[in-house]
């Protein structure tokens, strides 16, 4: 089985992301997204497992005319799972969801997920009422994957199997109040997010 380099995949798929607002998973994610680049539209999640795709949720739900991008890995959103059931009922026409699987517990010692031991992923999320799915697994899928985030409607759910690489850091601020803060003032203007 083939499986991609994750640094390369993240860096690919935000090429030329205008106004999409990206929602990284705890650890790899987060660091992959600040490496393409520290943005104000950038939400990392700092020690909070598992909420990220719902983070994504609220976003898409709160911001319809923005396309909402989250960046996870494997053993986040397995411990998440349950949102998927929910993202399909409210079925946002632009939430975008793509699972880094390197079907390791990358920030507790490389452990292996139970993606490893062939939980997958892309059918539950199917299972669950997300109509479009994939899993790519090779360089030449990513175009499709990166057409999708920018052009499809409707909720899309991808898994991008990638090696389990231990690559140097890219801190994004770690100050969960500056994040949530910034984020809402580039979403709704510096002058109102003050007044929230």
């Amino acid at each position: 089985m083939s499986m991609l380099h994750r640094r390369d995949v993240v860096r690919d798929l935000l090429r030329g992301r205008g106004d999409l607002v990206v929602v990284a998973g705890l650890g790899a994610p987060a660091y992959d997204v600040a490496a393409c680049g520290d943005e104000a539209l950038n939400f990392s999640l700092w020690g909070a497992m598992g909420g990220a795709a719902m983070v994504g949720l609220g976003l898409a739900l709160a911001q319809p005319e923005r396309n909402v991008l989250v960046l996870t890995g494997d053993g986040e959103m397995l411990m998440g799972l349950g949102s998927l059931a929910t993202i399909a009922t409210q079925h946002p026409p632009n939430l975008h969801i793509v699972v880094l699987d390197n079907e390791r517990y990358g920030e507790t010692g490389q452990q292996a997920t139970h993606t490893s031991a062939g939980a997958d992923l892309a059918a539950i999320a199917l299972a669950c009422g997300i109509p479009h799915v994939r899993t790519v697994r090779q360089a030449d899928e990513l175009v499709a994957l990166q057409n999708d985030l920018y052009r499809r409607a409707g909720v899309s759910f991808a898994v991008v199997k990638i090696l389990p690489e231990d690559l140097p850091r890219v801190l994004p601020p770690r100050d969960g109040a500056f994040l949530t803060q910034r984020l809402r003032a580039e979403l709704i203007g510096a002058e109102r997010a003050l007044e929230g």
